[in-house]
């Protein structure tokens, strides 16, 4: 297999505009992994031609934008015209959108191909990548002397394989409540969720409006800022996205944190969390002090309620949001002979979705019905409003916060079944995600077992700089090259 498909990002764009090798060598290497790596079920579509079109653009001279040479994975949630878009989902199966997203079509206008789509957890909703209608992603780690498959993590679960697996040199990811950082954490690689808005939700199929958020994962911080920059922008089709210039992060990236503050929550000490995860925190915080901030501690003291409140408002937010796929329109149609239109729907949707999403949409419509809205909807809003608050006072104190990722490592395909079990997962991610709050997740080391951890940076509004400045400081000291084995 081609040396190109262990280049970053910044590597691959480098060397072509150094003419150094083509972009048709770069998405040849690349269309060649994918085909190989079929064991992973990490891809639910291939497009090679889509790719190599795009490479013969940039030999050609007629794209030169940042991204051109660069082939791309795209996570199944981002509609892509006349390409399947199913969010892992049966009911979409064979769906082909007769339009593009805008973050999908700003990476085109960048120069970018499309390797294919990523496969995912049903409508973004697991943190295992096992509720995929297309099966499970298996991640490429695997244990010290052991065989057993391992997830990826979820949703963008196949984003985070592609990247590890040296499949796609970079990928979009989607974040409601920590589905691009932990993935990125159980891999090993880079992964940012930006502030909520700085990115277009415009043409993501959606599970809950008020968190979701597209991001970059990458082998590297630079590469995640390269891919963020490209994606990231105004968009009026959005009313949510913000009406800001997009910064130049690649460009103002600095190690140097001389006279920065990094917050240490005392609240995420949390018991049963294993001793591994806790030093590399600690490790972490030594990092940043050798590039030159100061520990605070601080307090964020409603940690404890979000995830709670996330598993009220994300399920509320997607039993509205699932209300369209009815058969009527597009997707899925199971009409029973001799049934109503009420018939159709039943059908449909007990046909088309997967367990975890009745269960979210059955939480979610239960929380929001007459006689408990005000008793768990209101209330989880105004717990959220007070985590934002906590986020705000800590921010006085300190530029950046950092915590673990992930409360473990990866574990195995089917080795956690039970539902809360599995939500703990986000734990630490959750949080950032209520407040609307940048956040990455960078590679620290391996645990006991050689399986990645990844510690967790969680930025002030709008400040993804601070962020990605702070994850190249960790980036830079970790060292972390360790790689999977290649066994597909």
């Amino acid at each position: 297999m081609s040396e190109l498909i262990a280049k970053s990002i910044a590597e691959l764009r480098d060397g072509f505009r150094n003419r150094e090798f083509s972009a048709r060598e770069i998405a040849e290497s690349f269309n060649a992994a994918v085909a190989s790596s079929k064991p992973l079920n990490a891809y639910t579509v291939a497009t090679p031609d889509d790719a190599l079109a795009a490479a013969e653009a940039a030999d050609s001279g007629k794209s030169t934008g940042p991204l051109a040479g660069i082939p791309l994975g795209i996570k199944d949630l981002f509609a892509t015209k006349g390409v399947d878009t199913t969010a892992g989902s049966k009911i979409l199966k064979g769906f082909k959108p007769p339009y593009e997203s805008t973050v999908t079509a700003n990476l085109r206008k960048a120069g970018a191909g499309m390797l294919g789509k990523l496969n995912m957890d049903e409508f973004a909703m697991g943190s295992s990548n096992e509720t995929s209608t297309y099966g499970p992603v298996i991640s490429p780690w695997r244990r010290k002397g052991s065989n057993v498959g391992l997830t990826p993590g979820g949703s963008s679960g196949g984003s985070a394989a592609a990247v590890a697996a040296h499949i796609a040199p970079g990928v979009t990811g989607t974040d409601t409540g920590g589905s691009i950082r932990q993935p990125a954490a159980f891999v090993g690689i880079c992964g940012i969720k930006p502030t909520y808005g700085r990115c277009s939700r415009w043409g993501i199929v959606s599970f809950a409006s008020s968190l979701d958020q597209a991001g970059s994962m990458a082998k590297t911080v630079r590469d995640c800022a390269i891919l963020l920059e490209a994606m990231a922008g105004f968009d009026p089709k959005d009313s949510t996205s913000l009406d800001l210039p997009v910064p130049k992060w690649e460009a103002n990236l600095s190690s140097n944190l001389n006279g920065k503050r990094v917050g240490i929550p005392r609240e995420y000490r949390i018991d049963g969390v294993p001793a591994e995860i806790n030093a590399l925190w600690d490790q972490g915080i030594e990092w940043l002090k050798d590039a030159g901030a100061t520990p605070v501690e601080i307090s964020l003291p409603h940690t404890k309620y979000a995830l709670p409140t996330y598993y009220i408002i994300a399920p509320a937010e997607a039993s509205s949001n699932l209300a369209r796929y009815d058969g009527v329109r597009y997707g899925l149609r199971d009409a029973p002979e001799g049934g109503n239109l009420d018939a159709m729907y039943s059908a449909t949707r007990a046909d088309g979705f997967g367990a975890e999403v009745k269960r979210r949409v059955m939480i979610g419509t239960y929380v929001l019905s007459a006689g408990f809205y005000d008793a768990y909807f209101t209330k989880a809003q105004r717990v959220r409003a007070l985590i934002k608050q906590d986020f705000a006072k800590a921010f006085e104190q300190c530029d950046v916060i950092l915590t673990p990722t992930a409360p473990s490592a990866a574990f195995g395909i089917g080795e956690t079944t039970d539902p809360l079990a599995m939500y703990l997962n986000d734990v630490f991610a959750v949080p950032a995600s209520l407040a609307g709050l940048p956040a990455m997740s960078v590679p620290g080391g391996l645990d006991g077992q050689g399986l990645p951890l990844g510690l967790h940076l969680i930025g002030n509004e709008l400040d993804e700089q601070m962020v990605l400045n702070a994850g190249l400081a960790i980036e830079e000291r970790a060292g972390f090259t360790a790689r999977p084995d290649k066994w597909w």
